[in-house]
């Protein structure tokens, strides 16, 4: 039986959560005296009501969640943070099309940073400081930060982590998952503090970083300015953003191991030796493109090309250039990076460094395979044997994903979208990673798409982010079957 009181509850304090996030953004606008004052309290108003209404409606609600709990709520909390989080977008008239209102709301609480905006600097502090802090927030897990918390509740929260934590391992750096979310959220606030420093010691304004520093740390992208990054012309700041967009591309367990100095630990990490490799090479593959094929000097060809790859390996989505007006070559591997990922409990998109691992060791294997059939040749992982579920999910993954490319694909062209731009969206999205490819690329906005490709998007995004089958297994017969 499903614990419909308990997701009530939780689901209730999820909107009261949003209630607080609301009140911060009242306090921006409130400071520099914009027009969207009113439509930041009204939306408090509204989520302060519902979320206690949803509370009350919990109460007396059964101290346990199963397998099937846990999925409803991480499922539904996107798709209800989003609806309420986009009316202070609409009611304020900047937005004034749901459409619109909800993309941009749920590409925000996914990190994803693909915009419908052609001005963003027309929008007042207030709702600039709400897109960032959607991501900042979104970033990590809302769901990831509730279990931070249940024990308030009385009850347990591996089912609300095993449905959130992306990749294949769920760590545990200590016996109890709520301590461990607490640890990897100080990191989380940690990093977003140090970047706010460094930005604003960059002479970045003090509003900027922090806006930027939340999209940095939560790898979503959402700029102030319309020309993202590029806009401040600064090479300190270009850097500073393209190192801890790297960092937070990490598996935030692993950067629990290192600031508790087991570096033997962290640094042996088979994923995060792939993921630094990755970054390395196609830094400097693309560095050496820009510096043969533009008349970029050296250390600019690797600023730039260290910025994108960081950018769009970590699905964050900030740019310093388009690079859609370079060599097909350069951009095409970017796009290759879109589609990959950073690592596994990280807050980025994709299909994941670890997974990519364990692709190539299962095709090293077959070669091996034919040349000695009758080898016995497990599939390794930090020294340790990856069980065959996992290897079955693994590949199951890959084949879903790419299916929901390709069908996803078949339907923006259905709907009038060129090749490429169908592409591009379609990995931006499912990947969460904000810009695309040609008129969806980093010098445009998804204004112009079709409302159809706009809901389709927002879809995507949201399986993108919870990882395909959380989302996905609730449109199964089996799921809400009782037993």
């Amino acid at each position: 039986m499903i614990n419909v009181k308990m997701i009530y509850r939780i689901m209730g304090f999820l909107v009261l959560l949003e209630t607080v996030m609301l009140l911060c953004c009242i306090g921006v606008s409130s400071y520099y005296g914009e027009d969207d004052l009113m439509s930041f309290v009204i939306t408090t108003g509204i989520t302060f009501v519902v979320g206690s209404v949803l509370l009350f409606m919990g109460r007396s609600a059964e101290r346990q969640l199963g397998k099937r709990d846990g999925i409803i709520i991480v499922s539904i909390s996107w798709v209800v943070i989003s609806a309420f989080g986009m009316l202070p977008f609409y009611i304020s008239k900047y937005i004034p099309d749901i459409t619109n209102a909800f993309f941009e709301t749920m590409s925000g609480f996914t990190s994803t940073g693909s915009t419908i905006l052609d001005d963003i600097e027309a929008l007042p502090h207030g709702l600039l400081f709400w897109r960032s802090l959607t991501q900042w927030f979104g970033g990590l897990g809302i769901v990831f930060f509730t279990i931070a918390v249940l024990p308030i509740f009385g009850v347990g929260s591996v089912q609300l982590f095993a449905a959130e934590a992306s990749g294949l391992n769920k760590d545990k750096v200590h016996p109890r998952i709520g301590v461990t979310a607490k640890w990897i959220w100080s990191i989380y606030l940690g990093l977003t503090l140090i970047v706010i420093a460094l930005l604003i010691a960059g002479g970045m304004p003090i509003f900027d970083s922090v806006c930027h520093a939340f999209a940095t740390t939560g790898t979503g992208g959402f700029s102030t300015k319309q020309a993202s990054i590029e806009y401040y012309n600064s090479p300190y700041i270009e850097y500073v953003t393209a190192i801890f967009m790297t960092i937070s591309g990490i598996n935030f367990t692993l950067l629990l191991l290192f600031v508790n100095k087991k570096f033997k630990k962290f640094f042996e990490n088979t994923e995060l030796k792939w993921y630094l490799i990755s970054v390395g090479f196609f830094t400097l593959f693309i560095a050496a493109g820009l510096y043969h094929t533009t008349s970029m000097g050296v250390e600019e060809a690797f600023r730039k090309s260290f910025f994108q790859v960081a950018s769009l390996h970590t699905s964050t989505g900030f740019a310093t250039a388009d690079y859609m007006t370079w060599e097909p070559v350069l951009w095409a591997l970017l796009c290759t990076l879109m589609f990959v990922g950073a690592c596994a409990g990280s807050t980025s998109g994709g299909i994941k460094c670890i997974r990519m691992v364990i692709f190539s060791k299962v095709a090293r294997n077959e070669f091996k395979r034919i040349i000695h059939p009758n080898a016995v040749l497990p599939v390794r992982v930090n020294k340790q044997v990856v069980p065959q579920n996992i290897l079955t999910s693994t590949l199951a993954f890959l084949f879903v994903y790419l299916m929901i490319v390709v069908i996803s694909c078949l339907i923006f062209m259905g709907l009038g979208m060129g090749f490429l731009e169908s592409v591009g969206t379609v990995i931006s999205s499912i990947g969460n990673m904000g810009p695309g490819l040609g008129l969806t690329g980093p010098a445009y906005s998804w204004n112009h798409l079709p409302d159809a490709a706009k809901w389709l998007s927002a879809f995507l995004m949201l399986v993108g982010r919870l990882e395909l089958f959380t989302i996905l297994i609730l449109f199964t017969r089996g799921f809400w079957k009782k037993g």
